[in-house]
């Protein structure tokens, strides 16, 4: 069909925004079926979303903002099967009390509140009953999407993306897993003087009771928060993120305001450890080492490190000012001493991609199957501070957490060659 329209006088520009705006209309109507997979896919892309035009980009947000909105809580008595199924018929002997209205839903379980049979106040999180089946059925569906994304993005493996992802949310529906990851990040922030995380109290596949948490949702801080509050959360954000690989060796991978509350002694507390991704020798050094040589200005070892780190295809070319010239907002928060996070800001980066000829840099990227949930902490991350509008030294919390950001200016940042 685009070779016959070129035939007939149109430009090939004009003829590939048409096939990519048909193409993507297919994956939307795909993307309006699925629910919970749909969600997973839609942050591991968020980045990529700046790539496409208004036109084609707008359905796919519409689509993704009705998926996330809140589902409807679960009727009382599926919430007492499923306890009771998990935690025995006399499930009620290990509470003094247990509130049937949910306090909190998100897209696989809700929360309730309850008193332990210890008088302490505990969260209790209860997974959709079918919610596993469902979500790991939306990845079978997703998978035929995989050349219409190619269309669309060329440079990306999305086989291999949504292989990770697969694996990633098998993991985030497993609440004994989620137990461990919470106790072991709970027993190393233990009292300290930063973070505070709820320990577990109890856990089964599909029940997992912690400590209830009190303090100011992010969000809060985000809508009605001073200046000084919304500094002092963001850079909180920040250390948190980046400190945990190499205190716990693993990252929270879902950083959105839902899951932080601020302590009345100005701690920041953290929620939700279903998907983490276990980085048992900290962040890749060559995140840092990378980062560092671009801000020195070494574009050709960059390159040849993105590429060896899989960020660049084989068969792909890619221009060394236009990577430049992409990559320089998102690095330049570790070249400043202080740096301010803004919605401005983030609007021109994704201004500046908006562009559908086949040379636009993002389109041209991969998205590495070990850097998927690195992106969507980095990518949902970024939405966050620039929503809190923070400033903050930000390079500080860099030069002491990220491996190879610091080192010896010298050294190699990888075996290139």
């Amino acid at each position: 069909m685009g070779l016959g329209k070129r035939i007939g006088g149109k430009s090939a520009e004009l003829v590939a925004q048409e096939v990519q705006q048909r193409t993507a209309e297919q994956i939307f109507k795909v993307l309006g079926e699925l629910k919970g997979g749909a969600m997973k896919l839609g942050q591991a892309l968020s980045i990529f979303e700046a790539a496409l035009p208004q036109e084609i980009a707008g359905p796919y947000r519409a689509t993704l903002t009705k998926l996330q909105e809140a589902a409807p809580p679960l009727p009382v008595s599926t919430v007492h099967k499923v306890l009771a199924e998990q935690l025995g018929e006399g499930w009620r002997e290990h509470f003094l009390s247990f509130d049937d209205r949910p306090t909190a839903a998100a897209s696989i379980g809700q929360v309730h509140k309850a008193v332990w049979h210890d008088g302490r106040e505990v969260a209790v999180k209860i997974q959709y009953p079918g919610a596993g089946k469902a979500l790991l059925g939306d990845f079978s569906q997703l998978a035929r999407l995989g050349k219409l994304f190619g269309v669309l993005l060329p440079g990306l493996d999305m086989k291999a993306l949504l292989g990770e992802l697969r694996e990633r949310v098998a993991e985030e529906l497993d609440y004994l897993r989620e137990a461990e990851a919470q106790h072991a990040f709970a027993l190393e922030f233990d009292e300290d003087p930063d973070f505070h995380i709820p320990d577990v109290v109890a856990a089964n596949e599909m029940v997992l009771v912690s400590e209830w948490m009190e303090g100011t949702p992010l969000s809060r801080i985000i809508a009605e928060g001073t200046q000084e509050e919304r500094d002092h959360a963001g850079l909180l954000f920040v250390r948190f993120l980046f400190c945990s690989p190499a205190r716990v060796g693993m990252l929270h991978a879902d950083p959105h305001p839902g899951n932080f509350r601020v302590l009345p002694n100005g701690k920041l507390g953290v929620l939700d450890f279903g998907a983490v991704n276990r980085l048992p020798e900290g962040y890749p050094k060559a995140f840092g080492q990378l980062t560092r040589i671009f801000n020195q200005g070494d574009m050709q070892t960059v390159m040849a490190g993105l590429r060896q780190e899989g960020f660049i295809r084989e068969d792909i070319d890619i221009d060394p000012d236009a990577l430049r010239a992409f990559l320089a907002p998102y690095v330049e928060p570790t070249a400043v001493e202080e740096f301010t996070f803004s919605r401005e800001w983030l609007q021109a980066q994704a201004a500046s991609v908006a562009d559908l000829r086949p040379t636009n840099v993002i389109r041209q990227l991969n998205l590495p199957p070990s850097y998927v949930l690195i992106h969507r902490v980095h990518a949902a991350g970024i939405g966050v501070l620039c929503q809190l509008g923070t400033t903050a030294r930000f390079r500080d919390e860099v030069i002491r957490w990220v491996p190879g950001f610091a080192d010896d200016p010298d050294d190699q940042p990888l075996p290139i060659g």
